[in-house]
């Protein structure tokens, strides 16, 4: 019984480590896109 609850528990601390990463993936492709788009709109004028 203990070893499925503290494998219970490195599961979920693993699912909440990743689930921050990949926000912090996202943002990090948000900025880049925001960065494209305002170089193209640059270009523009």
């Amino acid at each position: 019984m203990r070893k499925i609850v503290a494998l219970g528990m490195i599961a979920a601390a693993l699912a909440v480590s990743a689930c921050n990463t990949v926000s912090g993936i996202g943002r990090d492709v948000q900025a880049a896109g925001r960065a494209v788009t305002n170089t193209s709109e640059s270009a523009r004028r």
